[in-house]
C-alpha cells in the first residue's frame, strides 16, 4: 500500500515496504557519502585484485594474484588510486540515489498524475536505469584513472632494494588523469564510457528493483518499514545480482579503460568482446565473478543500512518538531 506522508517539511513516499525520503538533501546526503566512503574503503583491496585479474592473463586465480601483488608492491599495492575513487564513489552515489528517488517521482507524476501513485516495478527499474546513466557521465574519467592506478606496477623499495626504482608513470589519481587528458585528449578520460554505460544503466535497474522487491516480501504484513536483518540482506542480495550480472560487462570496461595512448587495442566494445573471446574463450567474460559478487554483499549492506538509518532518523527528528 501507498502511503505519504508531508511532515514539518518531509515528504515520504512508500513502496510497499521499501521507502524513499523526499526531505531536505542536507539531511541524507552527508550519510550516504560515509557509508559509500566506507563501504569502497573496505571493498578496495578485492576490486584491485579483481582488475588485475580481468585485465591480466598471467594469473592462475584469485590467491595468486593476491600474493604476487603483496610480494611485488605489499600491502600498498592493494590501495592504488583508494583516496580518489573514495572521494568520487562518495559523492557520485549520493547524486546516483537523489536521481533515482526524483526520477521515480517524475515517472510516477507523467503515467499516474500524481508523484504519490505507487509506482510499479517497471518504474522502479527505468528509474535505477536512469540514476546508472547519470553515475556514468560523472564516473567515467575517475574510473579510468582508478584502473590505471590498480593496474601500474610499483615495486616496494623491500623488495628491489639492490635496484634503482623506475620512476612510476602515474604518481597518483589526479596526476593520473592529468597525464590522461594531455597524451589522449579528452576522450582518453572517458575510454570504456559505452560498456559503461550499458553496465551501470542494467545493473542500477536490477539493484533498486531487487533491493525494493526483498524488502516488501521479507516486511511481516503490519509493517511499512523493513527491519535490520531484512534491509542487510535485501541489500547484499541486490549487490550480489546486479554485480553477478554486470560482470561481462565490467571486464570489458576495465580492458577498454587499461589500454593506453600507443597500444590502440580495442576499438570499440564489440571489438573488446570479440577480440577478448577469440583470445581466451567465452570464459573471459566472467573473469572476477566471484570477486564481485563477495565483495558485493558487504559493500551493500553498508550502504543500505545506512542510507535507512539516515531516513529514519531524519523522519525521527522531523516528528518531534
Amino acid at each position: 500500500m501507498l502511503l505519504s506522508k508531508l511532515r514539518g517539511g518531509t515528504e515520504t513516499i512508500q513502496f510497499g515496504a521499501f521507502h524513499l525520503a523526499l526531505f531536505n538533501r542536507a539531511a541524507w546526503i552527508p550519510g550516504l557519502v560515509h557509508a559509500c566512503g566506507l563501504s569502497t574503503a573496505v571493498g578496495y583491496p578485492l576490486d584491485t585484485v579483481k582488475v588485475r585479474i580481468q585485465t591480466e592473463g598471467h594469473y592462475n586465480g584469485i590467491w595468486h594474484c593476491i600474493q604476487e601483488t603483496y610480494r611485488t608492491e605489499r600491502v600498498l599495492g592493494f590501495y592504488k588510486g583508494v583516496s580518489a575513487s573514495v572521494f568520487t564513489v562518495s559523492l557520485i552515489s549520493s547524486v546516483s540515489f537523489g536521481t533515482y528517488r526524483n526520477f521515480l517521482c517524475n515517472i510516477c507524476k507523467l503515467r499516474y498524475g500524481t508523484a504519490d501513485a505507487k509506482p510499479s516495478g517497471l518504474d522502479v527499474s527505468l528509474a535505477g536505469g536512469a540514476a546508472g546513466a547519470v553515475r556514468v557521465v560523472l564516473m567515467t574519467p575517475s574510473e579510468v584513472a582508478k584502473v590505471r592506478m590498480q593496474t601500474q606496477r610499483n615495486p616496494h623499495p623491500s623488495v628491489t632494494s639492490s635496484q634503482p626504482l623506475s620512476k612510476p608513470k602515474y604518481r597518483g589519481s589526479l596526476h593520473c588523469l592529468k597525464v590522461i587528458a594531455k597524451e589522449e585528449g579528452f576522450g582518453g578520460l572517458y575510454k570504456g564510457c559505452s560498456a559503461l554505460l550499458c553496465r551501470d544503466c542494467s545493473s542500477s535497474a536490477i539493484y533498486f528493483l531487487t533491493y525494493s522487491s526483498l524488502c516488501d516480501w521479507l516486511t511481516p504484513a503490519g509493517k511499512n518499514k523493513p527491519g535490520f536483518l531484512v534491509v542487510l540482506l535485501s541489500g547484499g542480495s541486490a549487490g550480489v545480482l546486479a554485480w553477478g550480472l554486470a560482470t561481462p560487462l565490467d571486464v570489458l570496461k576495465s580492458r577498454m579503460q587499461v589500454d593506453e595512448s600507443g597500444q590502440h587495442k580495442y576499438k570499440g566494445l564489440i571489438h573488446c568482446a570479440r577480440e577478448s573471446i577469440r583470445q581466451e574463450g567465452l570464459k573471459v567474460l566472467f573473469k572476477g565473478l566471484g570477486l564481485n559478487c563477495i565483495r558485493a554483499f558487504p559493500v551493500n549492506m553498508v550502504v543500505f543500512v545506512t542510507y535507512e538509518a539516515v531516513l529514519r532518523f531524519t523522519d525521527h527528528f522531523a516528528n518531534k518538531k
